[in-house]
């Protein structure tokens, strides 16, 4: 099986998402947001096709990631290949972030009519959902662009039936508890 991907994998990321971790960004996105920072990934022609395998032995070859992140492009527009390569991460012992433009909600309805939807979801730690909005952008949203966007917990979204958001990473909420710490220093 093959994998339109928009660059090589990135090890040694500390941007996009927690820990140490892997990027890989696949071509091929539909929302085309304004003010998008990968807009040379929309085109579902460029990039290169690579095999999943391939894919699979570099990610075991890798020292010291905690795990991986899908972004790109969308990866749910690859579902199929996607979903191999987060189950295949799993395997080894890494956890799996994914960035899209779709929300939670609209790819529980997708994954109805598309089982590769659900199968990538099922494999997915965290998921960064919805379309970077350029009037919502924000330095005080971690690991997302724009206040728009929500870091959900899927595995207990699927457990409690509903989205369970993390907040772990609100920097309001970090600073606010920064100043309560130092208020007597």
């Amino acid at each position: 099986m093959k994998i339109r991907l928009a660059a090589p994998l990135q090890p040694d990321s500390i941007v996009d998402g927690e820990g140490i971790r892997t990027v890989i960004w696949t071509q091929g996105c539909i929302h085309n947001c304004r003010g998008c920072h990968n807009p040379s990934t929309h085109s579902f022609e460029d990039g290169a096709l690579i095999d999943v395998e391939d894919i699979k032995e570099e990610l075991s070859s890798l020292k010291f990631q905690d795990g991986i992140t899908l972004s790109g492009g969308d990866p749910f527009c690859q579902p199929e290949a996607v979903s191999e390569i987060a189950k295949y991460s799993k395997s080894i012992g890494l956890n799996v972030w994914c960035y899209t433009g779709y929300t939670f909600e609209n790819l529980i309805l997708m994954s109805k009519s598309n089982k590769n939807i659900k199968k990538l979801l099922e494999n997915i730690d965290v998921l960064v959902d919805g379309k970077f909005e350029l009037e919502k952008r924000s330095l005080n949203c971690a690991f997302r662009g724009s206040t728009n966007q929500r870091l959900i917990d899927v595995k207990k979204s699927f457990l409690e039936n509903k989205v369970v958001e993390i907040t772990k990473y609100d920097l309001n909420s970090i600073s606010k508890s920064s100043e309560k710490k130092y208020l007597f220093v």
